[in-house]
């Protein structure tokens, strides 16, 4: 078996088997040719890292203090060397917490008629900016359809469009192309067909918003193609981090959010337009922004605070006085939620699949490298990030500042909500198709038995939404191992109930 592949055997097993019910008990040779994994070690930091006196994980939090403590601990005490440039275990990540006023009304007008979207039943909206104030005052609405710009598939939705100091309106996902062959399928060659690529995400439809300059941008709802019900957005009602950058991130717009379709429906017929007809004109490249002839205008009160949060990273030396100055690295996210309303009675998100179970795994996957032998010729890197659930931010601070320069980074492999419902025939790779990897994690499931699998359910969009993201949008080659569907003694079905839970 290929060097590279070996490497992806720890990874392997720990997506693969089900810690609940299987243990390493078997003793480990001496001359183990790669490392062999304590999964009761797994379950003891799991166990720790997701009890209430870690208060969730939440960044900014004295949860955070003693969680990187700890990981930084058993990392040291696991004979690992400091990862940071500076002889520590730690890279700063300067993070903003924005909390928006939620007195706040947005208030559409045409002429003489005004509509008020209050904040969170009709409207969730926030900045990015580091302001206290935020404000439009009679921004003019443009209808921009999908918002894409995908030169590869021949389509632009601006068609040169001047969008400076204007308030966007978008659909979510990316455009539904027919099927020439197929009426009542999706062009598989259009974007992804059924599954959702990069120009379908959300993040991506702001980024956009930043790029046209424009003063606003507001996403239309729909819970088919989001993959969630609006309830999911209601959430961002509460703070919200984002990096600090030198720049206050004023480059963003001023104002970003979602509006639920019926209001969207509402606000075309304020425009005297219809909104089913425009959305299937959004789904042609003939497509052409539509000015609604409505303004926007809304003042947002915030209340901020910057925190200094924290990446962990460790390393293992690599042995080739080559290619030890190439690097592999193993990431997994720390947070979680932290304390929040309480379900039945606990105010601590604990937070144990998601991802706490993961950090351990790596922690795991650390010593046991530490601890072999003849260490690998590459040097290895342990990255467990931050702020994960905040929109990548931790993993998305170290890619535009890496440590370890990204050119010389072999491959990124990503470790998130490990299976813990029992051992599977299969293994599911989170964008299979998309690196070189693909080989390796076939070789290395070969050796247990097993057979890799796509995504099941590319329509979420599950590659965009996790920390190897931010290394694979570098074109660094990136991997996220999840559970197969195929359980050992479980029913048929099985897989997919765990993946609705």
């Amino acid at each position: 078996m290929r060097r590279g592949a070996l490497l992806l055997v720890a990874v392997v097993v720990l997506a693969g088997l089900g810690f609940v019910v299987w243990r390493n008990t078997q003793p480990v040779p001496a001359d183990a040719p790669f490392p062999v994994i304590d999964t009761g070690a797994v379950l003891r930091h799991t166990t720790i890292l997701a009890s209430d006196e870690f208060e969730g994980r939440a960044p900014g939090t004295q949860g955070e203090e003693k969680t990187v403590a700890y990981l930084a601990a058993q990392l040291r005490n696991a004979g690992l060397e400091p990862g940071a440039p500076d002889g520590t275990y730690f890279q700063r990540v300067p993070l903003v917490g924005i909390t928006p006023d939620p007195s706040v009304t947005l208030t559409w007008r045409k002429g003489q008629t005004t509509r008020q979207l209050a904040f969170k039943d009709d409207v969730v909206l926030w900045t990015k900016r580091m302001l206290e104030t935020v404000s439009l005052d009679d921004s003019e609405l443009v209808f921009v359809g999908y918002g894409t710009q995908a030169p590869e598939f021949g389509w632009d939705d601006y068609k040169g469009v001047d969008l400076k100091g204007k308030t966007m309106l978008m659909l979510v996902g990316d455009p539904p192309v027919q099927d020439p062959a197929d009426p009542a399928g999706l062009d598989p060659k259009a974007f992804g067909g059924k599954a959702m690529t990069y120009y379908g995400r959300w993040t991506y439809k702001f980024e956009m918003a930043e790029k046209m300059g424009a003063a606003a941008a507001f996403i239309v709802h729909e819970t088919g193609p989001a993959g969630y019900a609006f309830s999911v957005v209601q959430v961002k009602t509460a703070e919200q981090f984002d990096i600090a950058r030198p720049d206050g991130n004023m480059s963003r717009a001023a104002i970003e959010g979602w509006i639920p379709l019926e209001q969207a429906e509402a606000l075309f017929a304020l425009a005297g337009q219809d909104f089913a007809a425009l959305k299937r004109q959004a789904a042609t490249r003939d497509f052409r922004p539509v000015p609604l002839g409505v303004t926007a205008s809304v003042t947002l009160q915030n209340t901020m605070r910057k925190v200094d949060s924290w990446n962990v990273i460790a390393k293992v030396d690599g042995s080739d006085p080559l290619l030890r100055n190439e690097y592999v690295l193993y990431t997994a996210h720390w947070d979680h939620f932290g304390l929040g309303e309480p379900v039945n009675g606990d105010p601590v998100y604990h937070g144990a699949v998601d991802n706490a179970v993961a950090c351990a795994g790596l922690l795991e996957i650390a010593r046991a490298f530490a601890a072999l032998p003849a260490v690998p010729r590459r040097t290895m890197v342990f990255l467990l990030v931050t702020a994960e659930e905040q929109l990548l931010l931790g993993s998305e601070y170290y890619a535009a500042n890496p440590i370890y320069p990204l050119d010389r980074t072999a491959a990124v492999l990503n470790l998130e909500m490990l299976n813990v419902h029992g051992r599977t025939r299969d293994l599911t790779v989170i964008g299979l198709g998309q690196s070189d990897l693909d080989d390796f994690a076939r070789e290395a499931a070969a050796e247990q038995g097993r057979v890799l699998k796509p995504d099941p359910e590319p329509e979420r969009g599950m590659y965009y939404r996790s920390d190897h993201f931010s290394f694979a949008r570098r074109g660094v080659p990136a991997f996220e191992p999840d559970h197969g569907d195929d359980f050992i003694g479980k029913p048929p079905g099985y897989g997919l109930e765990v993946r609705k839970d």
